[in-house]
């Protein structure tokens, strides 16, 4: 071998490892599901809703599928009267007394209020190419993602508090995962609809079963098994393994993915778009 191959060849060893390395180090660096024991507190028999008629409206009024199943919003298009009905909608969230109503409430509740934090945020900053370049706080990922958005109760909260401190600990529902949106084409869709304690749970399986569905949850291409890399940061979620994952995506899998997953028990890559779900 000459010199030069023998260089070429340490180089794209070096590269795979390299890869390799930051593939593992980003797993491990993904946040766990640890709870924050205040907001553990509920009442049982609390019949009380709480209002999301506001949210309901932005996100009918802005939530459109693209023609590649991606949900989308037109961040510049957004008017300055819907941009204020926003910030109303949040403060009311903001002043809820959250402890006082049932689980149910509580889910949508949290849901509704990570996925309007982060268009607001998006709003805010736009126009960006990314979420993740709104590097406004200390996250090993970039992003705003630890960054306190909002005080709950007179406790300030981020999106890694909602999402990995209440949501997923209390809950321990993977279909959470198909909830909150993180502004980015390779997340599961923002709903064109609110969350509410009604219907939290027929949302939360029509979201897991377009997300498996749809070549961004899973598909086989040139018979490697390629998936989100949701189910790799969060796989203590999904049975803490390729075959727990794999028998996630078969519940919810319809043809052809259910005929393409059989006999599989690993995963051959992940993938993950950090591309804005924006539209024109």
């Amino acid at each position: 071998m000459t010199a030069g191959k023998t260089v070429r060849a340490g180089l794209a060893v070096f590269l795979v490892i390299a890869l390799a390395g930051f593939m593992f180090l980003e797993s491990t660096l993904a946040p766990k599901a640890e709870l924050w024991p205040r907001w553990q507190a509920y009442s049982a028999i609390s019949r009380d809703r709480i209002d999301h008629r506001d949210w309901d409206a932005f996100l009918k009024s802005y939530v459109k599928p693209g023609k590649d199943g991606v949900n989308r919003i037109p961040y510049g298009r957004v008017t300055e009267t819907s941009k204020k009905a926003l910030h109303a909608y949040l403060d009311r969230l903001r002043q809820t007394p959250i402890k006082l109503f049932n689980r149910r409430e509580q889910k949508a509740y949290w849901i509704n209020l990570y996925n309007a934090l982060t268009v607001r945020l998006v709003l805010e900053y736009f126009p960006v190419a990314s979420i993740k370049d709104i590097e406004v706080s200390s996250s090993p990922f970039g992003g705003p993602w630890d960054r306190k958005l909002l005080e709950i109760d007179g406790e300030p909260v981020s999106l890694n508090d909602i999402e990995h401190r209440i949501l997923r600990p209390i809950w321990r529902d993977p279909r959470i995962h198909y909830a909150v949106n993180c502004a980015s084409i390779g997340c599961p869709n923002l709903l064109p609809v609110a969350f509410t304690g009604d219907n939290e749970d027929t949302l939360l399986e029509l979201a897991a079963n377009a997300y498996v569905n749809h070549r961004r949850g899973a598909r086989i291409e040139d018979g490697n098994l390629i998936v989100s890399k949701i189910y790799g940061w969060y796989a203590e979620d999904f049975g803490d393994s390729d075959q727990g994952v794999i028998a996630h995506l078969r519940s919810y899998g319809e043809e052809p993915l259910i005929k393409a997953l059989k006999g599989r028990g690993t995963i051959d890559d992940y993938e993950y778009d950090w591309k804005l779900n924006g539209a024109p």
